[in-house]
């Protein structure tokens, strides 16, 4: 798999994302073996950076990754966030970035994921309440004594980006970006071109709606978090429906699955740009993967460009309120 830099840190250009093997998509199951399978077969397709979190279980995805990577830790480089769980509340759910909190995170994550570093350390969503500054100062402080060797934000504004990097190199910008979310693409991305930061797309397929996998909404769990997901519902999924169509035509005159078209599309739109697909299965791992090799044409490039905006707001309002708009 081609390589690429977010910052300093070097990585494969497909990553993983771990968060589905615990939390939010596991419809109430969830399988330990498959998962570690999955993540061990990261290893041989080329995929190096595998992404958690603290908050997604809480812990227990932290957990299994590190199981999983136990005598591995070096073949990967393990990304992770902190800053919605508080701590001095005894571990509640909330945003809390303050230093004395990411501290205390910081070496819970260390512990669960078995390891004595951290590759890139995403703070999960900035902290109105906490200077920037703040959080910088204290992440450039671990940057020092090792415990972390990359700094990361995931959904910052430009002027939060741009602030932050100047106290000390951002490496990654994680956020949402995909055929049916292209926000970024106004103002954050030629910031981070400017800047020398890397983009790690998550929710590269759109939720697996780009996959082609959910044609209904019969299909969608009840306990499974896209049933209340804006663009999964009534009129929206139905309009939404038509992207998926014009997707799967493309694939189709390129041999390849519409979430490979997807991902092909995403990695094309630069050189410092790593989509982390999740998925809790090997199959489509491997899948996923195969997307490195798929080249598009300018034609087919621009057709993909151009399809039509996805109906809906991407997230809740409730989740949206956390995003720096």
């Amino acid at each position: 798999m081609k390589h690429i830099k977010l910052g300093g840190l070097e990585v494969g250009r497909i990553g993983l994302g771990a968060m589905g093997m615990s939390a939010y998509y596991t419809m109430g199951k969830t399988n330990v073996e498959e998962s570690i399978r999955t993540l061990h077969r990261a290893i041989d397709l080329g995929i190096t950076m595998i992404d958690t979190a603290e908050v997604y279980g809480p812990y227990t995805n932290e957990e299994l990754v590190g199981k999983a990577f136990k005598g591995k830790r070096k073949q990967v480089a393990l990304a992770t966030k902190f800053g919605l769980i508080s701590h001095a509340q005894g571990g509640s759910n909330g945003m809390d970035s303050k230093p004395s909190n990411i501290r205390s995170a910081v070496e819970g994550s260390l512990r669960r994921l078995n390891t004595d570093y951290i590759d890139l350390y995403y703070q999960h969503r900035v902290d109105p309440k906490i200077p920037i500054e703040d959080v910088i100062g204290c992440l450039a402080d671990l940057v020092k004594e090792g415990k972390i060797l990359h700094i990361g934000l995931s959904e910052a504004g430009a002027t939060t980006i741009r602030l932050a990097h100047a106290i000390h190199p951002i490496s990654a910008l994680q956020s949402e970006y995909s055929l049916w979310v292209r926000d970024l693409e106004t103002e954050i991305l030629p910031v981070l071109r400017e800047l020398g930061i890397g983009l790690v797309p998550y929710s590269p397929l759109g939720r697996g709606f780009l996959t082609g996998q959910i044609r209904s909404t019969d299909q969608i769990a009840v306990d499974d978090w896209r049933k209340t997901n804006p663009r999964f519902m009534g009129e929206n999924f139905i309009k939404n429906l038509k992207i998926l169509n014009e997707v799967e035509a493309l694939a189709a005159e390129v041999d390849a699955k519409p979430g490979q078209v997807a991902l092909a599309w995403l990695i094309a739109q630069g050189e410092n740009i790593a989509p982390i697909p999740g998925t809790k299965r090997v199959d489509r791992l491997e899948e996923n993967a195969a997307a490195d090799l798929l080249e598009l044409s300018q034609d087919q490039m621009e057709r993909l460009n151009t399809l039509t905006p996805a109906a809906g707001e991407r997230l809740e309002e409730k989740y949206m309120s956390s995003i720096e708009r």
